[in-house]
């Protein structure tokens, strides 16, 4: 734990009495929190309390995360936990972990990563959360004006019974995004080949043209594309989320992302706060690549999960509430609102 930077969640913990268990100088203990939250964290630290008596275990806690740090104090100062560790004969350490961390994951934008853009910008496949829809008429000889030709069933992702197309989208989860389009051209070439198909190796940077280009050798060939189905598929999925608008959007997440990381160690959140103020543009004045009101969530969520504990005062109070102006505005000039700005609203 020490290694970690983790920090015991023991150290300073001195009960007042008659009031609620407290942490450092000005730190609330669970007292401070709301009635659910602190009746839910009393439960928690009881049946941890309840299962480290059962193993007969004398812990010595470590927290990372502000809640985590409260119920780590509230299981090192409860009276049954004390009685409890004076009779234990085992020692453990106990690693509190704010779940709120992993908000920064699920909505950052990591890297050059051909696989989470991919899942990110294609359509969900109906009645699956983590696999998505290929438009496969491209494959066909159906000419329609329809993106979403929905006559065509979608293709997918997960292809257990193809090897190649297993051992490409492990490339797309591992390798950088240049490295993985190339991988799929090679895959591309290499199956066109085994079917004697008119395929010429091209060097150089692989475009969303050029795959499709060699996508079609496969269009006429009945046996090649029922040989090759499950490869066509994660290649059309590449083709398909390379020219999808909301490509440009994602670089500039992740350039946003970065400056963030960068600055917030020396800019203050009222900083921050303002650049983004600054973003915010009503429905009627909003460009394709500009963010939208689900965007700034997103952007808001990834903020304050990375900046940690903040300073307040009036400064960061002030640029909030214009933050929030301009958001709820924004929301509401929205000419269709999302079912997700529905349910919040």
């Amino acid at each position: 734990a020490a290694e970690l930077g983790l920090l015991p969640a023991s150290a300073g913990i001195v009960p007042p009495a008659g009031g609620p268990r407290q942490g450092g100088p000005g730190e609330p203990g669970l007292g401070a929190l709301p009635g659910e939250l602190r009746a839910a964290g009393r439960v928690l630290v009881g049946e941890l309390d309840a299962l480290l008596g059962a193993m007969g275990l004398r812990e010595e806690c470590f927290a990372v995360g502000s809640l985590s740090r409260l119920l780590a104090a509230e299981l090192a100062s409860c009276a049954p936990a004390r009685n409890r560790r004076r009779m234990a004969t085992n020692r453990a350490a106990v690693v509190f972990v704010d779940r709120t961390l992993d908000l920064a994951g699920a909505v950052g934008h990591h890297g050059d990563n051909l696989a989470e853009k991919i899942l990110s910008v294609l359509p969900k496949l109906p009645g699956h959360k983590t696999d998505v829809m290929v438009n496969m008429v491209e494959l066909t000889a159906l000419q329609t004006p329809d993106e979403a030709c929905s006559i065509i069933a979608p293709g997918c992702l997960a292809q257990p019974n193809d090897p190649a197309a297993k051992a490409l989208w492990e490339s797309f989860m591992n390798l950088k995004q240049k490295e993985a389009v190339m991988e799929a051209r090679r895959h591309l070439v290499e199956a066109a080949s085994r079917e004697n198909l008119p395929i010429k190796m091209s060097m150089g940077e692989v475009t969303p043209e050029q795959l499709s280009s060699y996508i079609q050798l496969f269009k006429n060939n009945l046996k090649a594309l029922e040989n090759h189905c499950g490869l066509l598929q994660l290649v059309l999925a590449t083709v398909q989320t390379l020219k999808h608008p909301q490509i440009s959007k994602w670089d500039n997440f992740l350039a946003f992302e970065r400056l963030l990381l960068q600055s917030i160690g020396e800019s203050e959140m009222p900083n921050v706060l303002n650049q983004l103020l600054t973003m915010i543009k009503p429905y009627n004045e909003r460009m394709p690549d500009d963010y939208t009101c689900e965007d700034f969530l997103v952007l808001l969520v990834y903020m304050y999960s990375v900046v940690g504990e903040i300073k307040g005062g009036k400064e960061l109070d002030k640029a909030e509430e214009e933050v929030k102006k301009a958001l709820a505005k924004a929301i509401c000039d929205e000419a269709e609102p999302s079912p997700l700005l529905q349910k919040i609203t």
